[in-house]
């Protein structure tokens, strides 16, 4: 066996080996929760270079600077003369030219974009959104303490002598002449408002102090009285004082009483949530019936964030869709009738006297809402809540009327029942 081979073939890997380059050392990373980004973040706001901000040398500063803030012109000068005084002219020449523009250019750009301030220099406005109140009251005492009953007494007794007047003698008068003289001279409503709306209730204390809530305005007013009104309908005897139904009279024309008659029952609720970067959004979706119970019947869907504003909000609606519904014999309904609405279908029939109501407990009170006594609904497919209330209302809504059909036929309707029964034909 010879020797060379196996030489040449060990000779040729080493070489090979040693042509091959080295494999990268593999890096290690650090453990992590998130994943690693397949690349480098990306800034939100695009790079703006500074040649292209402008302001980068002394020429395009001081054009900038006369063009932002130029100074005050000779006519300019004349109207601040006429309106100052000649102390205060010098202070704002002083102001002036302690004041540079170009420092107002590099340091105190102004702003271009839309939710800038209203004004630049204009210090004699406020904006309540950024400024703060005007401090007009000292700070309070810091001895300062409530008081007591006894001097509750005598504050009291002090307010009502200072309102007596002076130039006026009393002794003699009768009491009518002392009240009308009191009723010319002081205005009691004012003062009730500032004694209740502006109490002096601590010692040691030296006036009112700084507050956050602006002063309220009393009730009977001088030149605020009969200004604001509630709405509140005096037929309506009491019975709407918080302004519920209001709107609904207005669009129906029905009046209080009315309204409180009707019939209303909320028959689905549903809560709905809606998925934000916040968090889920609960709101309840509440439908409901309306009837007088005498051939009138109306369906009304709300939603909202609170449970009883969507009840009282499908109510309202309801009320305000109630449609006619015809009826046989003011009992039952004409023949036999159907609704659809999705996959749910409602299948309504007419019964003798003394059938009674054998439907569902939602179709239940629709029916006893409407005035119907004598009826058979079956539903022989779904049963959705939402799509049985639509289809029976939409079933009892879709009857025939009879006579039309005897127009459309040129025949004379007579009812069979009547006629075999009592003999009298109308």
């Amino acid at each position: 066996m010879s020797v060379a081979r196996p030489a040449r073939c060990l000779l040729s890997r080493r070489l090979a080996a040693a042509a091959k380059p080295a494999a990268a050392p593999s890096q290690c990373h650090s453990f992590h929760s998130s994943a690693q980004l397949a690349a480098r973040r990306k800034p939100r706001f695009k790079s703006i270079r500074a040649e292209e901000m402008g302001l980068i040398s002394p020429e395009k500063i001081e054009e900038y600077s006369k063009k932002t803030f130029p100074k005050y012109s000779p006519e300019e000068m004349e109207v601040l003369k006429k309106r100052y005084t000649p102390e205060q002219m010098a202070a704002l020449e002083a102001g002036e030219a302690a004041i540079d523009p170009n420092d107002l250019t590099i340091q105190g750009r102004v702003r271009r974009d839309p939710y800038r301030l209203p004004y630049l220099d204009d210090f004699s406005k406020i904006y309540p959104v950024i400024d703060k109140r005007p401090q007009t009251a000292p700070p309070p005492n810091p001895k300062a303490r409530f008081m007591t009953n006894e001097e509750h007494t005598e504050d009291l007794t002090r307010r009502l002598e200072a309102l007596i007047p002076k130039d006026v003698n009393f002794e003699g008068m009768s009491e009518i002449e002392i009240r009308k003289v009191l009723q010319e001279r002081i205005d009691f409503t004012m003062e009730e408002a500032k004694y209740f709306l502006e109490p002096e209730t601590l010692v040691n204390s030296n006036g009112p102090s700084n507050l956050a809530l602006a002063p309220s305005l009393g009730k009977k007013l001088r030149g605020v009285e009969g200004r604001y009104k509630a709405p509140i309908d005096p037929a309506d005897q009491g019975m709407d004082d918080q302004g519920i139904y209001q709107q609904l009279k207005r669009r129906t024309g029905l009046s209080v009483m009315d309204i409180l008659d009707i019939n209303s029952k909320v028959l689905v609720v549903r809560f709905v949530d809606n998925q934000t970067r916040l968090g889920k959004i609960r709101s309840a979706w509440v439908m409901a019936i309306a009837g007088n119970g005498n051939g009138r019947l109306g369906i009304g869907e709300a939603k909202s964030v609170e449970l009883a504003v969507a009840r009282q909000k499908a109510k309202l609606l309801a009320i305000q869709n109630m449609q006619p519904i015809r009826r046989y014999e003011h009992r039952t309904i004409y023949g036999s009738v159907k609704g659809k609405v999705g996959a749910t279908i409602v299948q309504i029939d007419a019964r003798p006297p003394g059938f009674g109501l054998r439907a569902s407990h939602r179709l239940f009170e629709i029916f006893r809402a409407v005035g119907i006594q004598d009826i058979a609904a079956k539903m022989p497919r779904g049963r959705n809540p939402m799509n049985s209330v639509k289809a029976c209302v939409q079933a009892l809504l879709s009857q025939k009327d009879p006579d039309e059909i005897a127009v459309g036929r040129g025949k004379k309707l007579v009812d069979v029942r009547k006629v075999y029964y009592g003999g009298n034909v109308y």
